[in-house]
């Protein structure tokens, strides 16, 4: 089974529990007339909505390459992760609408008790789905399924406070407890929905992932060769689980076309041994003589016949220095 499959798989699973538990929740909803268990099921609807574009996204980004599309179809995870984000929303605010609503027309509440066992039982597995669904898109770097973890995990910590407050209102019989628990749970959830929305439009927009550059640039900094007198303007675009990368490597000014594409190639395969088959890399060289032998103190190169400076030490390859370019540099 290739990555694409697995996440695909995971998100059916999710999607069916996801369904199981909406309608545990609606049953409960139906037993206790609470408005309270009324917004955790009507979350449970965006669950299983989200659940479902996911799956469809997982499905469309899985797609390779084509004419139209040369990159891919991976950002379609991000469009998946924005409707989600754009439904978690909406459900706040439909939520926090019945909670005023009820707390002006307030119902009668019956058999809270077999209410807030369903919940909590929901609540635990939804905690554990939505952990599996981060785990897993970690390791494959899939923004669908960070997201629709996320989602999962945050309604189960909702789910923690509804429980408490159910059980006060259990015990204490204050009717409008209800619609506060609707009400406040509601914003929780409003403001989950946002965030995920100001992640998903930075990654469309192709904001840099500055810990993900960070984390290249460690790597390459572990395993440099010693000719790499630097590596500099390094772009990074994510695709779903697919990274396209372009950098200008340093090289000394005398390295023949063979030796250029020698060490390039060395590069490209430090990248692809830490993240498989999921970096594209375009590199541009640069010669020393670009800085006018100004970086004859970070190069270590032995062989170099014309150098105007004595080697003091190479230069990390840091944040700063990896995504600058080569027009703003001061060496």
């Amino acid at each position: 089974m290739n990555e694409e499959q697995l996440k695909q798989r995971v998100q059916k699973r999710i999607v069916l529990i996801s369904s199981l538990i909406l309608i545990g929740k609606f049953a409960a909803y139906w037993l206790t007339n609470s408005v309270g268990i009324l917004t955790d099921a009507m979350e449970s609807i965006v669950n299983v909505v989200a659940g479902a574009v996911s799956l469809y996204s997982l499905h469309w980004s899985a797609q390779p390459k084509d004419k139209s599309h040369p990159f891919g179809h991976g950002k379609m995870e991000q469009v998946s992760a924005s409707i989600e984000g754009i439904l978690i929303t909406f459900a706040g605010i439909l939520i926090v609408y019945e909670g005023v609503y009820h707390l002006f027309f307030p119902v009668g509440i019956r058999k809270l008790d077999v209410g807030i066992y369903i919940v909590a039982f929901s609540g635990l597995i939804n905690y554990l789905m939505g952990w599996y669904s981060v785990h897993i898109g970690k390791r494959y770097n899939s923004m669908a399924l960070i997201a629709g973890g996320k989602h999962l995990q945050s309604d189960t910590y909702s789910t923690i406070g509804l429980v408490a407050g159910l059980l006060l209102l259990y015990f204490t019989k204050i009717a409008w407890i209800d619609s506060v628990l609707a009400f406040l749970f509601g914003g929780i959830i409003i403001v989950t929905g946002i965030s995920i929305l100001r992640k998903t439009i930075a990654n469309l927009l192709d904001k840099a992932d500055e810990a993900l550059l960070n984390e290249i640039a460690q790597e390459l900094n572990e395993k440099r060769s010693p000719d790499w007198i630097d590596i500099h303007n390094a772009k990074v675009i994510k695709y779903g689980s697919y990274l396209y990368m372009d950098c200008d490597l340093t090289l000394p000014w005398f390295y023949t076309i063979e030796e250029g594409h020698r060490e390039g190639t060395r590069l490209k395969q430090i990248l692809e041994q830490k993240y498989a088959d999921r970096i594209q890399l375009t590199i541009h060289l640069d010669p020393c003589t670009v800085f006018e032998q100004a970086k004859c103190r970070s190069c270590s190169c032995q062989k170099c016949q014309t150098r105007k400076m004595r080697f003091e030490q190479a230069d990390p390859i840091t944040l700063a220095t990896f995504i600058e370019r080569a027009n703003e540099r001061k060496d």
